[in-house]
């Protein structure tokens, strides 16, 4: 006697293959869309809303759908963004700190062109 086997689906779900296809799609479209936003003359502070944007929408297609994150647990996805969270914060400091330089005013150059002769 053989075991009772269901082979009849409940419904037909796509398989992941089909999904990162069409999300790999989707991410080659934006590319181009940001490609060609670029080139627009319309105001700069547009284009970056629009590349910031599509960037954000990008990165969240990756992460979620490539990384797996979207059938990993809450608690991975939460430590995940906290990393993120702090790498920015990181990076941010790390930029201001080494910006924050004010510029050297004429006298304090030619000080500075005289002690190096």
């Amino acid at each position: 006697m053989s075991a009772p086997t269901d082979h009849a689906p409940a419904h037909a779900e796509p398989s992941k293959l089909h999904i990162y296809v069409q999300i790999a799609m989707l991410l080659g479209v934006i590319t181009g869309v940001e490609v060609v936003l670029i080139y627009l003359p319309i105001a700069h502070w547009i284009i970056f809303t629009c590349l910031a944007t599509l960037s954000t929408v990008k990165f969240m297609f990756v992460i979620f759908y490539f990384m797996h994150l979207r059938w990993d647990k809450v608690f991975c996805t939460i430590l995940f963004f906290i990393g993120l969270i702090l790498g920015g914060f990181t990076m941010w400091a790390l930029l201001h700190l080494f910006t924050a330089t004010k510029p050297l005013s004429a006298a304090a150059l030619e000080m500075a062109r005289l002690m190096v002769s």
